[in-house]
């Protein structure tokens, strides 16, 4: 008997993330979610992910240099993000600038495919970057910044100024929680379309395509366009009892894979909460709060890493457009090393269904059909 969705079925094994265990545990390659997001920088993670080993302190040193080398973008690719019109979806941006990077930039041998993980991971926040300047002001901002970290360059590209210490910190937390999370439906994606033997761009673009859909990436943004609505947690209980009462869906809460938490919100609740002393719309924090505090007596339903995730965004200054391409940019990690991982030991992906249709029929000539 299949499974909807696939939900509860094994399709594969992996040796780079587990998930879910225990109902509320996540790890990557053995290292608690909670250890990586107090103690690592978004690169070590991405060089466990991709590598499999913490990087010693040449490696990460190397790693960083090598990735602030591969910043810029090639002429062609600006010239294709500003002709992308200013009401484009940005997940529509950064596919088409991996797209194009791809036919730019040819993998070709996949012997080259560390390089080329390592080349559309550099070149995200650029794209991301050049695209919503451009579109808002007309500027042509130079992708190659100054930042060390690619939290930084992201974050000075997406808000147009130089990021204070306390959001560098929240934004290389948030590249890590999002960083990786198993066989989720964008992973699961880029596996399928690997092991075709295609090129690892298509991969990549595949696996943007799938996070683009409102039921996979796109719940913070929701939980922002909620929570803004309310200009105290009053109104917010108020505002969310009323949408219960509706049977309307709240996004940012429940998982699929978690049944008691998940390991991530509460990490990045703590961010927002950082973030938010001072900031000048910090009832988004309380309001935010409230709505929880609903979820949980109402639905028996906890908080995911998306709904936090908005308000951190907020406070740092990010436009709730860009929350799912910077959701990718940190994927795109976790993807690269699912891609390694499903060519070092390729089967093409190719499973059965269950028919539900009428049985064997016999043909009826054309004329006899009336």
């Amino acid at each position: 008997m299949s499974q909807a969705g696939l939900r509860g079925v094994a399709a594969g094994q992996t040796a780079i993330c587990t998930c879910g265990a225990g109902g509320h545990a996540l790890h990557y390659r053995g290292y608690s979610i909670e250890s990586l997001a107090a103690n690592a920088v978004f690169e070590e993670v991405a060089w466990l992910l991709t590598r499999g080993e913490l990087p010693t302190s040449a490696e990460l040193e190397s790693y960083r240099k090598k990735l602030r080398g591969l910043r810029g973008l090639p002429p062609a690719l600006r010239r294709t993000l500003e002709e992308i019109p200013a009401n484009a979806h940005p997940m529509d941006v950064i596919r088409t600038g991996v797209s194009a990077l791809g036919a730019l930039e040819p993998e070709g041998d996949f012997s080259r495919q560390t390089d080329c993980a390592d080349r559309i991971l550099a070149a995200l926040p650029g794209i991301v970057g050049y695209w919503s300047q451009f579109t808002a002001n007309g500027n042509r901002p130079q992708t190659e910044t100054e930042d060390e970290s690619l939290a930084g360059q992201l974050l000075r590209l997406t808000t147009g100024a130089a990021p204070t210490a306390e959001k560098l910190r929240a934004m290389d937390v948030s590249l890590i929680l999002y960083a990786e999370h198993e066989f989720n439906a964008s992973t699961f994606v880029a596996r399928v379309v690997a092991a075709t033997l295609s090129d690892f761009h298509s991969a990549i673009v595949s696996a943007i395509g799938a996070l683009r859909g409102p039921l996979h990436g796109g719940a913070n943004e929701a939980a922002m366009a909620l929570v803004e609505q309310f200009p105290n947690a009053e109104a917010a209980r108020k505002g969310t009892l009323e949408r219960l009462s509706r049977r309307e869906k709240i996004m940012g809460f429940g998982h699929a894979v978690y049944t008691l938490r998940d390991p991530r919100s509460d990490i990045i609740k703590e961010q927002a909460r950082i973030l938010s002393a001072g900031h000048p719309r910090a009832h988004l924090l309380e309001a935010s709060e409230a709505v929880e505090e609903v979820m949980r007596a109402e639905k028996k339903l906890f908080p995911n890493l998306d709904f936090y995730s908005a308000s951190s965004y907020h406070f740092m200054g990010v436009d709730t457009g860009l929350f799912t391409p910077i959701f990718a940019v940190s994927r795109t990690a976790g993807w690269a090393a699912h891609i390694f991982e499903q060519r070092a030991d390729n089967k093409l992906i190719r499973p059965g269904a269950e028919y539900i249709g009428p049985p064997e029929r016999e043909f009826i000539p054309l004329e006899k059909r009336g």
